[in-house]
C-alpha cells in the first residue's frame, strides 16, 4: 500500500512539474527574441551610408529636379509580434505612403498602435535626410531583451516606390548584446506602384503587388533603373552600421565615417558598373538614290538611348547602307 501511494504521489509531482513548464514556456514570445537572455537594456548609434553613386549605378541617374538622394530614416525596435515589413509579402498602408511619398505619419500611427495594443513595440527612432545619393545620417536606438529586434525604412528619391530597409534584425546573441554589426543595403519595391525607372509618373499597382526585392536582372524589363544584365549582382546601394555603446558614451555623437568638415558626403570607392550603349531599331529603309539603270544606294539609321559609361560596350554604327534599283526610271 505504501509503495503505491509513493507512486501516485510521484507522478503527481511530475504532472504539476510538467503543466508548470508548459505553462510558463507558452507565455513566451514566439520567434528569435524568445531566447534573449540579456539582462539590461543596450543603446546603440546607427549609422547609414547611401552609396548610390553616378559610377555603381550609371544607368539613368537622376542629377536634377530633384538629384539622387534619401529620405529621413524611420526604424523602431520590437518584437516578433511586430512586423514593419518583410519580403515577399503586402506592404501596410503606412509603408506604401512612406515608399510612394516620404509621407511616414500613417507608419508612426501603425507603430504607435502596435505598441498600444500587444506591447511588441520598445521605442521609435529616425535619423535626418541625405540630400545626396551618397552620404551619412545616424542616430540612437534603444533595444530591450523582450525587445531585441531593429527594423527601418528609408525612401530611395526619386523612384516609384523604392526603398531600402531592415527587417527584424536581431541585436541579441543568447545573454548578450552584439558589439557591433554592419549590413550591406539592397532596393526593394513595395509593390504599390508600377513605374519602371526612378522618374516614373505614378501608376497604382491594381492588385498591389508584395515587397520584391530590386535585382540586376528583376525586373526583367531593359527600362528599368537597375537592369544591368552583365552583373551577376548589384553592388550595395547602401550600407547600416550598428555599434553598441558603451555606458561612458551615452548621449555622447559618434563621429561620422569619412565625413569632410561641412558636409554629409562620403569619400568611398565602389566598384564602376559598366553600362553598355543601348540604340534604337533600325528605321525604315530610305528611297533609293542613283542614275537610272545603274545601282544606286539606300540608307536606314538608328539613334542612341543610352549612352556608354564605365567602359561599357560602345556605340555601333547609327547608320547603314545597302544597294539597290532606282524606281520610276524613264
Amino acid at each position: 500500500m505504501e509503495n503505491l501511494m509513493f507512486v501516485y504521489w510521484s507522478c503527481k509531482v511530475i504532472w504539476i512539474v510538467l503543466v508548470t513548464i508548459v505553462g510558463y514556456a507558452s507565455s513566451l514570445p514566439v520567434g528569435e527574441d524568445a531566447l534573449c537572455t540579456a539582462e539590461e537594456l543596450a543603446k546603440y548609434r546607427i549609422i547609414f551610408t547611401g552609396k548610390w553613386s553616378q559610377t555603381a549605378f550609371p544607368k539613368q541617374y537622376p542629377l536634377y529636379r530633384p538629384p539622387a538622394q534619401w529620405s529621413s530614416l524611420l526604424g523602431v525596435t520590437h518584437s516578433s509580434d511586430y512586423c514593419m515589413w518583410k519580403k515577399n509579402e503586402y506592404a501596410s498602408n503606412g509603408v506604401r505612403d512612406f515608399a510612394e511619398k516620404g509621407e511616414a505619419w500613417a507608419l508612426m500611427k501603425e507603430i504607435e498602435e502596435a505598441g498600444e495594443k500587444i506591447q511588441s513595440v520598445h521605442g521609435i527612432f529616425s535619423a535626418p535626410a541625405i540630400s545626396s545619393g551618397t552620404g551619412q545620417t545616424s542616430t540612437e536606438l534603444e533595444v530591450h531583451p523582450r525587445h531585441p529586434l531593429v527594423s527601418f525604412v528609408v525612401r530611395i528619391v526619386p523612384s516609384p516606390d523604392w526603398f531600402v530597409g531592415i527587417d527584424s534584425l536581431n541585436l541579441c546573441e543568447g545573454n548578450h548584446w552584439m558589439d557591433e554589426v554592419s549590413v550591406d543595403l539592397f532596393p526593394y519595391d513595395a509593390g504599390t506602384d508600377s513605374g519602371f525607372t526612378f522618374s516614373s509618373p505614378n501608376f497604382a499597382t491594381i492588385p498591389q503587388d508584395t515587397v520584391t526585392e530590386i535585382t540586376c536582372s528583376s525586373p526583367s524589363h531593359p527600362a528599368n533603373s537597375f537592369y544591368y544584365p552583365k552583373l551577376k549582382n548589384l553592388p550595395p546601394i547602401a550600407q547600416v552600421t550598428m555599434v553598441k555603446l558603451k555606458k561612458s558614451q551615452l548621449g555622447l555623437s559618434a563621429p561620422f565615417i569619412n565625413l569632410p568638415a561641412k558636409s554629409n558626403e562620403v569619400i568611398d570607392t565602389v566598384s564602376e558598373t559598366p553600362l553598355d550603349c543601348e540604340v534604337s531599331q533600325w528605321s525604315s529603309w530610305g528611297l533609293c538614290r542613283g542614275v537610272c539603270r545603274e545601282t544606286g544606294t539606300k540608307i536606314r539609321t538608328r539613334f542612341v538611348l543610352l549612352q556608354p559609361a564605365n567602359n561599357g560596350m560602345p556605340c555601333p554604327n547609327l547608320d547603314e547602307e545597302t544597294g539597290c534599283e532606282p524606281e520610276n526610271c524613264i
